[in-house]
């Protein structure tokens, strides 16, 4: 199946994911043979963003909408006669300087009130980017090796930034098998990606400036022991597509509706600080060789200071640079296979390791440069 004929909406679309898609939905229109129209929405999209989309040769209609997505009215402009919604706008957020209330605002009241608007104007299809800490890890850190969709855990509260999604996440599935105007029905599922790097990546950009303040070595923050299997940007973008084409599809549409999936790729199974190590050592960089503490008193730490913002917070706002929570996540062994999603709607990776490390690793030498300047002037 194709997408051709569609008229897709990207939410999200000038984030880290959300370009890629709206990338990958231009080129599916390269041969006139792709969405009709792919619509960009989100708070701001960047004029980097709208000139790489300007790169793709596509037939494709490409039209841009900034707006936020709590806004009714922003929504009900953008859904109007789309066939398929791709959901990435959220905010992530780890370490807590995002108050509570505006992270549910936007994680979960935004995504059901874009349900609610697709269901008012026919929309067809839904795809919600999920994350893999909705699964966990939970509070005491129990590990998973090569899980699925159907492996058995107990989750526990952790992250709000977790709790949001998987609220989120739950009203979407709920939402599947809803009647249309046309007699038809909703249907939705969501992807549960892994985490995520490759070229502008902000995250993979904040260690690396630590790294370049500390001598080209990037702190340690997970065990070497603690593996887990990071997925390519581009990767996971492309599961989108085919999710959306397999929608299409009156066979396979069976399987996946109302379901979830995880999506990770051949990345080799790495801890969080060797993946930075593994990016980055033919540029001359270097990991730190253990943690900076044994782990036990780095729990201890992260209470401490999370005592010290809780007492502090009628005074003032101070948000620390690690939690308990955020310990566990970086140093519990989780990983998942792929093989659901290329069983029911063909989910194969469309870049290799070695491909999707060169173009980071890419990315990463022509932005050493600039970071370092923007450091060195920060510092004076």
């Amino acid at each position: 199946m194709s997408l051709e004929g569609l008229r897709c909406l990207v939410t999200g679309a000038g984030g880290f994911l959300g370009r890629r898609i709206v990338r990958q939905l231009l080129e599916e229109g390269r041969e006139g043979d792709g969405p009709a129209e792919v619509r960009a929405l989100d708070k701001a999209v960047g004029l980097e963003a709208r000139e790489e989309f300007g790169e793709v040769n596509t037939k494709t209609l490409l039209t841009v909408i900034q707006g936020d997505i709590r806004d009714v009215a922003t929504l009900q402009t953008a859904v109007q006669g789309i066939s398929l919604v791709i959901h990435t706008a959220c905010i992530i957020d780890i370490l807590g300087h995002v108050d509570k209330r505006t992270l549910w605002d936007v994680n979960v009241r935004g995504t059901q009130l874009l349900l609610e608007s697709c269901l008012r104007n026919n929309v067809s299809y839904f795809i919600y980017t999920s994350s893999i800490e909705v699964t966990g890890p939970n509070c005491r850190g129990d590990p998973i090796y090569d899980g699925d969709e159907d492996t058995a855990y107990e989750s526990t509260q952790g992250f709000l930034y977790a709790e949001t999604k998987r609220e989120a996440e739950k009203s979407v599935l709920e939402m599947d098998g809803l009647p249309l105007k046309d007699g038809s029905s909703f249907v939705t599922c969501a992807l549960r990606s892994m985490y995520l790097y490759g070229e502008g990546s902000i995250f993979l950009q904040g260690h690396l400036d630590e790294s370049l303040q500390n001598n080209r070595t990037f702190l340690r923050i997970s065990r070497s022991q603690a593996l887990v299997n990071p997925a390519y940007v581009g990767n996971v973008a492309w599961a989108h597509i085919q999710a959306a084409k397999a929608m299409r599809d009156p066979e396979k549409v069976k399987r996946i509706r109302g379901r979830f999936y995880f999506v990770s790729d051949d990345t080799p199974h790495v801890s969080y600080s060797d993946l930075n190590y593994e990016l980055t050592k033919e540029l001359g960089f270097s990991v730190e060789p253990k943690l900076p503490m044994p782990l036990t008193i780095f729990y201890w730490y992260a209470m401490l200071l999370e005592t010290v913002s809780f007492l502090l917070r009628p005074f003032v706002r101070y948000v620390p640079s690690v939690n308990r929570c955020l310990l566990t996540l970086l140093n519990t062994p989780f990983s998942f296979s792929y093989r659901k999603a290329q069983r029911d709607f063909g989910y194969v990776p469309r870049y290799k390791w070695e491909e999707a490390k060169q173009l980071t690793s890419q990315w990463i030498e022509k932005v050493i440069p600039l970071r370092t300047a923007y450091l060195k002037n920060k510092t004076n």
